[in-house]
């Protein structure tokens, strides 16, 4: 006998209660299989498949693309039990069970493909017309953000040529041909969630300018902040370090041939060995039971800028790996930054920050700590600079070392002897062999 089931947006994890809607895999009339993905979603953490545990035909979509949902809000309704018109879909009765957060309901599903019925008619979502987007041949781009930008501004990613690798289409790819696409005195499209203000003829109190909704990233960003800010009574020490035996030592490293170790990576084992010298910033504030939590693991997160905003991959165990695992994983990380394939477990969990933000240029900061944690080390560009070696005025390479700490943890005495242990090991990294 038929049976009509409801599939409702599932927890996500760490503590996410919505998620935008980017793009809907299946449409109303498809036949889906057990564990495959029927609906893309944005949350403030990673872009998310979302895979249905029933079997069965769609019979109705809820929300349209750009829409937030809240979780337990109904996704889709799938009628179960009914004859396929395809033998071979994989529609029955059973479903998986369960929706694991942020994966697929199994482990590995046998099969994950889409079934559209012939001559499907476009059905209402919302109020709307949902056609079906056909796209004939592969379209080189990753990111759904890229797609949606084009989506939105109805432009065919067909007739644009990437300028990244292997002709890879990105968002200023898509930026451009809007830009371009624009006649004389009219405005480009918007490329951004944006609305305009009233000017003060129409709104006595609000200025004219534009409004640009804090969620997804940038909301998450924005209240981790703010709460980091407002709960943890930070400071800041820096010192300027000689780096150029650090640099010498990874040129070294290099030319022997092996896996490119790089010099993020060289930063986090430094880090490492002075978190095992100084446990104290490696912990974080129980505040309901005033206690420290001095924690066993350093699970390193390391900032990393990307189209959707800056994010914080976190490297696990961190402690435990060598340059070169490190450098793999700092790879791998953040290519999936970049195309926005981060899962929201590779975004959590992290114990101490590396933020390496002299790649933008500039020399110095005061980081903000990133909540819950207790410490974070900042990193500025490494110049040739005027320094005194061995008594005599030479170039060298230097680099400025920050590190902001919640002074809850520790005094400042803990925070610069940490602080002074990271910048001996950057001017000679022979120190860290000594604790190895």
């Amino acid at each position: 006998m038929a049976q009509v089931l409801e599939f409702r947006l599932p927890d996500l994890g760490e503590g996410l209660t919505e998620a935008e809607i980017v793009r809907w895999l299946v449409e109303v009339g498809d036949v889906v299989a057990v564990d495959q993905p029927v609906v893309e979603v944005e949350t403030a953490k990673a872009m998310v498949d979302v895979p249905c545990p029933y079997a069965g035909v769609v019979t109705a979509r809820f929300g349209e693309e750009g829409s937030e949902l809240p979780v337990g809000s109904p996704l889709i309704t799938v009628v179960v039990g009914a004859p396929a018109s395809d033998p071979d879909s994989d529609a029955g009765t059973e479903g998986s069970g369960n929706v694991l957060v942020g994966y697929g309901t199994t482990e590995a599903p046998a099969r994950r493909r889409r079934v559209r019925r012939e001559q499907q008619v476009p059905v209402p979502v919302n109020g709307r017309s949902a056609a079906p987007e056909v796209v004939e041949g592969p379209v080189p781009v990753i990111s759904p953000l890229v797609r949606r930008l084009a989506r939105e501004n109805g432009l065919d990613l067909r007739e644009l040529t990437g300028s990244g690798p292997d002709g890879l289409i990105l968002r200023a790819d898509v930026e451009y041909a809007l830009r371009a696409a624009a006649s004389p005195g009219r405005p480009a499209p918007a490329l951004a969630p944006e609305t305009t203000v009233a000017s003060p003829a129409t709104a006595s109190t609000t200025p004219a300018g534009t409004r640009v909704p804090l969620k997804g990233v940038r909301g998450a960003v924005a209240d981790k902040l703010s709460r980091s800010r407002s709960e943890i009574p930070d400071a800041t020490c820096w010192v300027d370090a000689d780096a150029t035996e650090l640099m010498r030592a990874r040129a070294a490293m290099n030319g022997a041939g092996g896996p490119k170790i790089s010099l993020l990576a060289l930063l986090a084992r430094i880090c490492t060995a002075a978190l095992a010298r100084f446990p104290e910033l490696n912990s974080t504030v129980d505040t309901a039971a005033r206690e420290i939590v001095r924690l066993d693991a350093v699970h390193l997160g390391f900032a990393a800028q990307t189209e959707r905003g800056l994010v914080v991959p976190v490297v696990k165990d961190a402690h435990a790996r060598d340059a070169e695992s490190l450098s793999a994983e700092f790879a791998r990380l953040t290519e999936a930054a970049r195309t926005g394939t981060l899962t929201p477990a590779e975004l959590t969990g992290g114990t101490f920050t590396l933020n390496n933000y002299g790649v933008f240029g500039v020399d110095g900061s005061t980081p903000i700590i990133n909540h819950p944690e207790a410490a974070m080390l900042g990193v500025g560009r490494i110049i040739p600079k005027p320094w005194v070696h061995e008594g005599e005025l030479a170039v060298r390479q230097v680099v400025q070392l920050s590190l902001t700490f919640d002074h809850r943890v520790c005094d400042g005495g803990t925070a610069g002897g940490f602080l002074r242990y990271v910048a001996d090991c950057v001017e000679q990294p022979a120190v860290l062999l000594r604790t190895l």
